[in-house]
């Protein structure tokens, strides 16, 4: 990591654990002879106006600091935009796989990360492309993964998939959900995909309350490109991205899913590896 002179602040609305760090934090940092940009957020905490919008706050950082939890550190991966900017995640409450930094660790792990002494990982995201019937197209860019749900009030939808230039089937389901290996601790596992170690190098098709029960999550090697075709109504089937942005789909609209040559870097306590991470958010049962 670069000696670090100015670093970012992205933060969650209303968390009332930020509302004293926020101020602290700032606080620490500039008496460390480091400049701090913030989004409106985290403006909102220390009582001013002057927040900048969370696309610019990565702008002329060596290190962007995440408070909330995974969703806000989703939204701040987007607004880094696949620089190899790294994030430091610190977990303000709930589950947050990604956000593995507690706030008593963070003075800690923040001295770290002025020494050049943290473990930066690398997350691969996926590339998704639209392709619409009428000719129009979209591209956005997923760390977790990438949803063809139905719509609120529409029955199962029909979802065709291909892995390259093999047909796998038609998913009469729920949804579909393509996730990175990241995102198979996210929406993929709670719709009964397998948990993924996050160098794997694969790609997981998990469909969401399938019709047929014999459908299972399968994965595909993160060479492939997954091919999906909606037949569902116009407008009754949705694409979303992270959770977070996305597009309604018209009937014969195509998503194209592949893993991307951009990552997301993410700050990890040393001692902190994956499995500990499971063990702690999972509660499974230590020796």
């Amino acid at each position: 990591m670069p000696d670090i002179k100015t670093v970012g602040i992205v933060a969650k609305q209303n968390v009332d654990a930020a509302r004293e760090l926020v101020p602290r934090m700032i606080e620490w940092l500039e008496a460390h002879g480091v400049a701090v940009r913030y989004d409106t957020n985290a403006a909102g905490y220390l009582g001013r106006a002057d927040g900048l919008a969370r696309a610019e706050v990565p702008d002329g950082t060596e290190m962007v600091i995440v408070l909330g939890g995974d969703g806000t550190l989703l939204s701040a991966a987007r607004a880094v935009a696949g620089r190899e900017i790294p994030l430091f995640p610190v977990n303000l409450g709930g589950l947050g796989f990604l956000t593995a930094i507690t706030v008593e660790e963070v003075w800690h792990e923040l001295g770290r990360a002025l020494r050049g002494e943290q473990r930066i990982v690398p997350r691969r995201m996926l590339a998704c492309a639209v392709e619409s019937g009428a000719g129009a197209s979209s591209h956005y860019d997923a760390l977790n993964d990438v949803v063809i749900t139905k719509g609120a009030l529409a029955r199962m939808i029909d979802v065709e998939a291909h892995v390259d230039t093999h047909y796998v089937c038609t998913y009469k389901a729920d949804g579909l959900i393509v996730s990175t290996p990241t995102g198979s601790t996210a929406y993929s596992l709670s719709a009964g995909g397998p948990i993924m170690f996050p160098t794997v190098a694969a790609l997981c098709i998990t469909p969401i309350c399938p019709h047929t029960l014999t459908n299972r999550p399968v994965i595909v090697p993160d060479t492939s490109t997954i091919h999906l075709v909606n037949h569902a109504e116009d407008e009754s089937a949705y694409l979303t991205i992270d959770g977070q942005v996305g597009q309604p789909l018209g009937q014969g609209d195509r998503v194209s899913c592949q893993s991307s040559p951009r990552c997301v870097w993410l700050v990890r306590p040393p001692k902190m590896l994956f499995f500990d991470v499971l063990r702690q958010k999972l509660k499974w049962g230590e020796r």
